[in-house]
């Protein structure tokens, strides 16, 4: 099966320099919804958004380890998929510099998504349509 990792701005910052709760929470959904486009196209997302949102700041963990955990999951995907707001994050400036510099395709938005995912399983010799599997291409 294909793996896409989605990519994007977790962290939110307000005026203040204080975490804002509200965007952090925007910045999340905005990944979610780019890993249900992944699902529905038949592949599985890693979104490491959703994988560690309640885990800031917990006890025993060095805010490091999530981060060098999202570089593990990306480096074991086949493409990384970028949120539309993802220039403003330097952890998703970062991971996009890593999967060009390991040749994992970059995409941009759903519509690169497809076309990818088209060419791939062509290239595969996958039988049926963008939006359906079959176990070859699993």
């Amino acid at each position: 099966m294909i793996v896409v990792y989605v990519a994007g701005p977790f962290r939110s910052m307000n005026a203040n320099g204080k975490v804002n709760a509200w965007g952090v929470q925007k910045n999340v959904m905005r990944a979610m919804e780019l890993g249900l486009e992944v699902f529905k196209r038949g592949c599985a997302a890693i979104i490491p958004h959703a994988n560690t949102m309640f885990f800031q700041d917990a006890d025993g963990c060095a805010d490091d380890v999530w981060l060098k955990a999202d570089i593990e999951l990306l480096k074991r995907s086949d493409a990384i998929l970028m949120t539309d707001n993802w220039k403003r994050s330097s952890g998703a400036r970062a991971e996009h510099d890593l999967a060009v510099e390991r040749g994992i395709p970059v995409l941009y938005s759903v519509d690169e998504l497809d076309e990818w995912l088209r060419e791939n399983r062509r290239l595969r010799g996958c039988c049926h349509e963008e939006t359906s599997v079959c176990a070859y291409c699993m």
